[in-house]
């Protein structure tokens, strides 16, 4: 058994405020919460192994895209994603973006980079 809370955890970019904030990490998944600061992206990217879940809690929306695809996000929306599925979160809107993600087996090394 393992237990955190989410407040007692800091997010891994902008001085804290926003940024990836992992609850678990392994040893079969990844899981946390993800806040998009006005204008903030997560960088296009895809995993070769890896199966993603996106669930969009608070904001005004955003942008999702997948395989260049560009799809308005609306909270309540959750995305599930293949492996080698490219994609990236764009908050084009005035207030932070808050999601949960899950990331499916446990592989830190999994997730390629894209220009």
């Amino acid at each position: 058994m393992e237990h955190v809370n989410e407040k007692d955890l800091e997010f891994r970019g902008s001085g804290g405020r926003s940024g990836v904030k992992y609850l678990f990490r392994g040893p079969i998944i990844d899981w946390g919460v993800i806040v998009f600061a006005p204008g903030e992206t997560l960088g296009r990217h895809f995993h070769e192994r890896v199966e993603e879940t996106f669930y969009f809690i608070d904001g005004k929306g955003g942008t999702m895209v997948i395989n260049d695809e560009r799809r308005p996000i609306r909270i309540g929306d959750a995305y599930r994603l293949n492996p080698t599925e490219r994609h990236d979160i764009i908050n084009d809107t005035d207030a932070p973006l808050r999601a949960v993600f899950i990331k499916s087996t446990y592989d830190p090394k999994d997730k390629v980079n894209e220009a």
